[in-house]
């Protein structure tokens, strides 16, 4: 009986420490798992104070604390992480969502690792940091606004998005974005539904539905670039506004 005893807390034991390791932020998160957290940047088109529908409070989104480099996570997605919200995606022309597709070889030499995307979730050197923060943060190529099919691709995924208190700009031929300028911190989404907007303007991009991530936990994985993200033509073309009914899988390569 006592053997007994003694194996049914050693296989407790077991359970429990293996459990316990689910929320590691160092697993590596498995192959082909819709849980790669997809690398992108949100602007004040999407997440901001006062923003509807949200209408979240400057605390809500570190507004008060917002500066070049900074990454904490948003306290309000701090407080509720497990709570699905809306967010809007902005306009065509003026999208809140973009994609990162390359990785300059400059972001990986820049420090304090060997990975590019990490030095930028980090604020390396000239990532938001050092004598001049801001100088890597301008001309980016690839950086590309996400529109109806973009967002729809994304459906089922975690994104951890690096969150711009302004706008994120974007240069058509080549493909480039600026990104520098103050920063609100980050967050972590899976993002559940993607739908047409009928309570905007003409061009409104989707609302997308998301359940708050830990953005702690999410981070500590391996980033991943969403390399098939569709690139418009230009500012206004194409008028993509309506997720589709059908659209490409998302290809996610791991960032370098």
């Amino acid at each position: 009986m006592k053997n007994i005893f003694a194996f049914l807390i050693t296989a407790g034991v077991l359970t429990l420490s293996s459990c316990s390791n689910d929320n590691d932020p160092s697993t590596p998160t498995p192959p082909g798992s819709d849980d790669k957290p997809v690398f992108l940047v949100i602007d004040e088109e999407s997440i901001d104070n006062g923003n509807p529908p949200n209408n979240f409070s400057d605390v809500d989104v570190n507004d008060q604390l917002a500066s070049v480099g900074f990454r904490q996570p948003l306290q309000y997605f701090v407080a509720n992480v497990g709570d699905t919200i809306n967010l809007y995606t902005g306009d065509v022309g003026d999208e809140g969502w973009h994609a990162l597709k390359t990785i300059p070889n400059s972001w990986k030499t820049a420090g304090p690792t060997a990975n590019g995307a990490r030095n930028f979730l980090q604020a390396g050197p000239g990532l938001g940091t050092g004598a001049d923060p801001e100088i890597l943060l301008d001309e980016i190529p690839d950086v590309t606004p996400l529109r109806a099919t973009g967002l729809a691709m994304l459906k089922g995924k975690t994104v951890l998005a690096v969150v711009y208190d302004g706008d994120v700009s974007i240069n058509f031929g080549p493909l480039e974005g600026n990104l520098q300028g103050a920063n609100l911190g980050i967050v972590a989404l899976k993002v559940i539904e993607v739908t047409r907007r009928t309570d905007g303007s003409s061009m409104s991009l989707p609302r997308v539905k998301v359940r708050i991530e830990n953005a702690g936990t999410v981070s500590g994985r391996s980033l991943y670039l969403f390399t098939n993200a569709p690139i418009p033509s230009s500012s206004s073309v194409p008028g993509d506004i309506i997720p589709p009914a059908t659209y490409p899988d998302a290809v996610l390569t791991e960032a370098p």
